[in-house]
C-alpha cells in the first residue's frame, strides 16, 4: 500500500484534513514536544549569567519544530512518554539547527524571524556570530554525555557538513558559476544532513534494526533536499507574514537558487545578462521585474517539480518497512510539504 494512502491509519490518531499541516502532524507529539521544551529551557541555566536572556531569545518554543519531530518519529514505538534518549537527542539538533538560523540570518542580512527580530538585529551581527557558536557548543556538550560516542560522532559530523554546506553557498554569492550539481550539494550538506541525521538517532536510539536505520535516514536526506527546495521556492512566492521570516533575502543577498536558476534557463540572452548583473551586485535587483517573469515562464511549476521528486524518493525508503510503526507516521510529512507548495501558489 502506498504511504500516501498507509498514512490514514496509525497510533497516534491523527486526522487528516484535506490539507494536512505540520501542527496536524504532530499534534500527537505534544508530550514529547512539551518535554523537549522543558529540557531546553533548563540548557538556559548552562550558559554563563551574562548571555543567558540571549540564549533563552533563541532557544524559543515558536518554530515548527521538523527536525526534533523527526527524532520523536522516527524513534515511534506507540510510547505516551518519551523517552529521556529521544528527548535529549531532539534537543541537540534543535540546537544545532537554531544555530545554523543565526548565522544564516546575519550572512542574509534578515530582520525577522519567526515572526520577530532576528538575533543579529537584537543584539548585533558581532555578538549575534558569537552566540551562534555558542548554541553550537552546546548541542555537542550534550551530546557527549549519552553513554555511547556514536551521538556525538554523528553530530559532529552532520555540524561540521552543514557549515560546509553554509561555507559552500556564501563562498558562491554573487556568482553564477552554480550548476545544477552546485545546488543540490549545497542543500544536501546545509539542510540534508540535519533531517538525515535527525531520523538516523531517533531509530537508532530505539533500537530499530541496523537496515531500517538507513532506510529512515535517507527517508530524512530525501525529505530534507524536498524541504530546502519549498524554502527557496518560498522566499520567492511566500507570504512574509504567514512565512513568518523576512523573504527575498535569496535574491537580493546574491544567493543562487533553483528558481534563479530556471529562470536564468528561461531568459533571452539580454535579459539573462540583466539579470546576472543584478546577482552579482553590478545593478539594483529588479524583485518584480522577475516575479513576473517567474510567472511568465512557470518557474514554480518547474521547481515544484522537482520538490515532488524528491518527496517520491523518500517515500520509497519508506515503503520497504510498511509494518513499522514510524513509517504512517513520517509518510504524513511528505503530505504536508505537498500541501504547502499548493498553498505558495494559491
Amino acid at each position: 500500500m502506498p504511504v500516501f494512502l498507509m498514512h490514514r491509519i496509525h497510533p497516534l490518531d491523527i486526522s487528516v484534513a484535506p490539507a494536512p499541516t505540520f501542527g496536524a502532524v504532530f499534534a500527537g507529539l505534544k508530550p514529547h514536544m512539551s518535554a523537549l521544551d522543558d529540557f531546553l529551557r533548563l540548557q538556559v541555566e548552562a550558559f554563563e549569567p551574562e548571555i543567558r536572556s540571549m540564549a533563552d531569545y533563541c532557544i524559543d518554543t515558536s518554530g515548527k519544530r521538523i527536525r526534533p519531530a523527526l527524532v520523536f518519529l522516527s524513534g515511534w514505538n506507540q510510547q505516551t512518554t518519551p523517552a529521556a534518549d529521544l528527548v535529549k537527542a531532539a534537543a541537540v539538533v534543535e540546537l544545532v539547527h537554531l544555530a545554523t538560523l543565526v548565522h544564516d540570518d546575519i550572512m542574509d542580512g534578515a530582520d525577522m524571524r519567526r515572526n520577530r527580530d532576528t538575533a543579529a538585529r537584537k543584539f548585533g551581527p558581532t555578538a549575534a556570530v558569537l552566540l551562534g557558536d555558542a548554541l553550537f557548543s552546546h548541542a555537542l556538550h550534550l551530546a557527549a554525555k549519552f553513554p555511547t560516542t556514536e551521538v556525538c560522532h554523528m553530530v559532529s559530523e552532520s555540524t561540521r557538513k552543514v557549515c560546509a554546506g553554509e561555507i559552500v553557498q556564501t563562498m558562491r554569492r554573487g556568482s553564477i558559476h552554480v550548476t545544477r550539481e552546485d545546488y543540490w550539494r549545497i542543500i544536501d550538506l546545509k539542510t540534508a544532513e540535519l533531517f538525515r541525521v535527525s531520523c538516523f538517532l531517533g531509530a537508532r536510539l530505539s533500537n530499530a534494526a541496523p537496515a531500517y536505520v538507513e532506510d529512515v535516514a535517507m527517508f530524512g536526506r530525501h525529505l530534507g533536499i524536498a524541504y530546502q527546495i519549498y524554502d527557496d521556492l518560498a522566499d520567492f512566492y511566500g507570504d512574509e507574514h504567514r512565512i513568518g521570516k523576512t523573504l527575498g533575502t535569496d535574491f537580493s543577498s546574491g544567493k543562487i537558487t533553483l528558481p534563479l536558476q530556471v529562470l536564468m534557463e528561461k531568459l533571452p540572452e539580454a535579459e539573462k545578462l540583466t539579470l546576472i548583473d543584478e546577482i552579482c551586485g553590478r545593478s539594483p535587483g529588479q524583485i518584480a521585474l522577475r516575479m513576473e517573469q517567474m510567472s511568465q515562464y512557470d518557474v514554480f511549476s518547474i521547481v515544484a517539480a522537482a520538490v515532488q521528486e524528491e518527496i517520491v524518493l523518500a517515500e520509497k525508503n519508506l515503503r520497504k518497512w510498511p509494518d513499522e510503526s514510524p513509517t504512517p507516521l513520517l509518510g504524513q510529512l511528505c503530505d504536508v510539504l505537498r500541501s504547502q507548495i499548493g498553498s505558495l501558489k494559491a
